[in-house]
């Protein structure tokens, strides 16, 4: 019977940057570093680094709410949403919370 091969675990600015800056899921960072995606799990724990919840975030959210609907008005919501790369009712879904919330 063959033992499983010890990795060294990640280093802490290694995951800070594929996991918090770059945004990589947690098998990408794994496979990048050549470990278990436990030992990703774990040792995100170990160097206190917070988990991103399931809920993907909005990109959306880091444009403004005017720089939004001037793109809407001088495009129209379907070639805005386009050059945005999404669909258009995630658009309209987006600007009526916004709206909604201020």
């Amino acid at each position: 019977m063959m033992k499983p091969v010890k990795r060294p675990k990640p280093k802490e600015k290694e995951l800070r940057q594929l996991y918090v800056k770059k945004s990589k899921p947690i098998r990408a960072i794994a496979d990048i570093l050549g470990c278990s995606k436990d030992m990703v799990y774990r040792s995100l724990q170990g160097y206190g680094i917070e988990r991103r919840t399931n809920k993907r975030r909005s990109k959306l959210i880091d444009y403004k709410l005017s720089l939004l609907e001037r793109g809407v008005k001088s495009k129209g919501i379907r070639g805005y949403a386009r050059e945005l790369g999404i669909d258009e009712s995630t658009l309209r879904h987006h600007l009526k919370i916004r709206r909604e919330t201020g």
